[in-house]
């Protein structure tokens, strides 16, 4: 019976283990080819911040830079009222490649974020799991190297962010910015 016990919850373990791989990263994940400037076309998140501020947002500029140990310096600029604001985050890297952790300094919150797919050139899309003491949350972001894309990256998009449980009203395509952001750097 122990023998069982063990067993049920072994294989009860490996369910919730892979559950939280269910979301690919990016095969042959080549760091250096993702790093440059992106903009923000698209946000997805059931989190509670994402419900509140959604009305607010437009497209950010977002570079990404390799730090000499391997990680990802990660810098949004974004609209605030009638300024931009940036934030930094450093993206730890992990033994999979495309794979990153980062922790909030602000709100002590763990992020798990993957490089689900990209073509370095055009697009990146990006899945996070937010977990805080509060609760866990889901965020898909898409990038793109300009200010437009396709409509078939725009569906692909929704239909991930559909995937990951996110409704029509928790996935946003951001509006753009005015000239004032483009020079922003």
């Amino acid at each position: 019976m122990h023998a069982t016990l063990l067993g049920v919850l072994g294989l009860a373990l490996l369910g919730a283990l892979h559950a939280q791989d269910g979301v690919p990263v990016q095969t042959d994940f080549q760091q250096d080819k993702l790093t440059g400037r992106w903009y923000s076309i698209g946000l997805a998140s059931n989190s509670n911040w994402f419900k509140e501020k959604k009305h607010l947002m437009k497209m950010c500029t977002t570079v990404i830079s390799a730090t000499a140990d391997g990680n990802l310096e990660v810098t949004s600029t974004y609209p605030k009222g009638d300024q931009c604001e940036k934030r930094n985050s450093l993206y730890t890297k992990t033994e999979q490649p495309g794979r990153f952790s980062y922790t909030s300094p602000r709100w002590g919150s763990k992020h798990n974020i993957r490089v689900v797919e990209t073509n370095y050139e055009e697009y990146a899309l990006v899945a996070t799991q937010i977990t805080k003491s509060t609760g866990s949350s889901t965020m898909v972001l898409l990038y793109s190297r300009t200010k437009e894309l396709s409509p078939e990256r725009l569906e692909r998009f929704t239909q991930f962010s559909r995937e990951q449980g996110l409704t029509e009203e928790e996935i946003l395509i951001l509006p753009q910015t005015g000239e004032r952001l483009r020079g922003a750097r």
